[in-house]
């Protein structure tokens, strides 16, 4: 029995990995991390390099320094129209679309009749991609035949929703505001669920009204649901699309940062590494913005 008891014992101690299992170690994780790099970093940092060059796609590259940015920002004119839609953009989804799907998340949580309906309707628009949100929207809006024009029995003066550059990205962010806040209902759902009953009980005894003790105990316990939530707000705003090259190939007021790069990267007259620039650009502003909110998240978590 005590040659038992010491055997087990030092079995304990810590696993030497096999050979065998270093191999299967290297292909799990080195397959995964080959393919980061191959597919996200190495594009990535390629676009950068490619942004100080001037290059078809075809001949030769030459070198150009910062002139491609020098151009971007004095004699490109769609590229201030375009950052302006994604700021515009990133303020529609994040300052309207994700509050209502908090308010819907909220309404929900309670267990209302036909709650499982409503998650399912509301959150169907998800399962779409922005490309068919972007049909959906032209039948919607269409200037002829749009199904908006005929409930408001515009049919001898139709208005052009999409058309009107002053009334088609007002148009394209209710679209994508649609599919968006969907997503944000179910992440906030799946917080709420997790709070504890018993700090809204606590808030009630204090004397506490539920609009107080939703503000003052609840959203602060959804700080890491806040921080998921700031961050897709951010990459829908600045990756969005599909949805607006569906419509009108992004142009006539829905002019995005994403669909220049398109233009100037793929075409005949390709101009990559002006291209290239745009991407960069891009990729600094969502990097802005994330980077900074996540600095601040965790300030605040570090002094609570």
């Amino acid at each position: 029995m005590p040659q038992i008891i010491t055997r087990r014992a030092g079995r304990r101690g810590p696993r030497r990995f096999t050979p065998r299992d270093l191999a299967v170690l290297g292909v799990l994780l080195g397959i995964p991390v080959l393919l980061e790099i191959g597919l996200i970093w190495g594009p990535t940092v390629a676009s950068i390099g490619l942004s100080f060059t001037s290059w078809d796609g075809v001949g030769s590259i030459h070198w150009v320094g910062t002139r491609n940015y020098h151009d971007l920002f004095t004699n490109y004119p769609p590229f201030w129209r375009a950052a302006r839609n994604n700021l515009l953009w990133l303020g529609f989804l994040g300052l309207v679309a994700t509050p209502f799907g908090l308010l819907l998340a909220v309404m929900l949580d309670k267990n209302i009749r036909f709650s499982r309906f409503y998650q399912s309707t509301l959150y169907m628009p998800v399962v779409l991609s922005l490309a068919v949100v972007g049909f959906i929207a032209q039948l919607v809006f269409s200037r002829d035949q749009g199904a908006l024009n005929a409930v408001l029995a515009n049919t001898d003066n139709p208005t052009d929703w999409l058309g009107d550059p002053s009334l088609n990205i007002w148009a394209i962010l209710l679209a994508a505001a649609w599919r968006h806040t969907g997503y944000v209902m179910i992440l906030f759902l799946a917080g709420l669920k997790s709070v504890d009953p018993a700090l809204k009980e606590a808030a009630a005894i204090d004397g506490a009204s539920e609009v107080q003790a939703f503000f003052r105990v609840v959203l602060p316990t959804l700080r890491p649901v806040n921080v998921i939530v700031a961050v897709i707000t951010v990459i829908e705003a600045l990756r969005a699309f599909d949805i607006v090259y569906a419509v009108n190939h992004g142009r006539n007021g829905l002019e995005l940062l994403s669909v220049l790069v398109t233009d100037n990267i793929i075409g005949e007259a390709s101009r990559i590494g002006f291209g290239s620039a745009i991407a960069v650009v891009l990729l600094t502003i969502s990097l802005g913005f994330i980077v900074t909110y996540l600095v601040q998240e965790m300030r605040e978590e570090k002094k609570s």
